[in-house]
């Protein structure tokens, strides 16, 4: 798992300046929707718990191919 942060200085959610947290999952292809939905749901619900005072809290789950995948431990030097 990797995890990046990124912090904005400008930025609008529901025309207020309330802090929000937002994740962005990039998985790999070949879950059901049913189990992007239980991630989506199980970490929202845990962050919730953490961070009582941030008024917004989302996510969303994305697919990425298999096929077109690469990183350097794949490519021979």
């Amino acid at each position: 798992m990797k995890v990046r942060i990124n912090s904005y200085k400008h930025y609008n959610v529901g025309n207020t300046k309330n802090d929000f947290i937002h994740i962005f999952a990039n998985i790999m292809e070949g879950r059901t929707s049913d189990q992007k939905g239980h991630l989506s749901k199980t970490i929202v619900t845990e962050l919730k718990k953490m961070f009582l005072t941030i008024p917004v809290i989302s996510m969303n789950v994305r697919d990425f191919e298999k096929a077109t995948y690469c990183n350097k431990s794949m490519v021979q030097p």
